[in-house]
């Protein structure tokens, strides 16, 4: 059995998993892209001065945003002379939306991981080769042993089935595959 990770390696692997997610929050909220770069790293080394204070289990993205949101308007702070600055009332209502629609991403993100889940290991084989290895379709053909036609056709069902999976995941019957092509 491993031992328990270190808290330096947990927070590495929390930031690691969501650091794209931190950081397409920042950029809601700073138009600028050095601006929200430098915002990032602040927030980085402020999450891990106050990372004894985060209770694992919990919402890391949410107490990151938090941390991040609260660097933004330090950062607004030291450049209050900016003529183009939005008021605080209004990042902070445009953070909340940000919170709001970042869970709704979220379940989405569940419900489909389990919808891919119940999928055909073939068809499991056929989105990992195609989305995570992004193997181009004339390859992918070729790795499975079927024609572009077929790949195309079968991508597409797999698409349609997923999009009607996620928000009805335990309503749908597994998707059988289509006809083999005859020779």
């Amino acid at each position: 059995m491993a031992p328990p990770p270190d808290t330096a390696e947990t927070f590495v692997m929390l930031l690691a998993r969501h650091e794209r997610q931190i950081a397409t929050y920042v950029m809601t909220l700073v138009p600028n892209t050095a601006d929200a770069d430098d915002i990032i790293q602040e927030a980085k080394v402020v999450m891990w001065r106050h990372f004894g204070d985060f209770t694992l289990g919990t919402n890391f993205v949410a107490w990151a945003r938090k941390v991040a949101f609260h660097q933004v308007l330090s950062h607004r702070k030291r450049r209050k002379r900016d003529p183009m600055q939005l008021s605080d009332e209004f990042l902070a209502a445009v953070a909340d939306e940000t919170d709001r629609a970042a869970d709704r991403l979220d379940e989405r993100q569940r419900q489909l991981t389990e919808c891919v889940e119940k999928l055909l290991p073939e068809h499991r084989k056929i989105l990992q080769l195609r989305y995570d290895e992004e193997l181009p379709i004339e390859a992918l053909s070729a790795r499975v042993n079927r024609t572009v036609a077929a790949v195309y056709r079968v991508l597409s069902r797999i698409r349609a089935h997923l999009h009607q999976c996620v928000g009805r995941p335990g309503s749908l019957e597994p998707l059988h595959d289509i006809e083999p092509e005859p020779n």
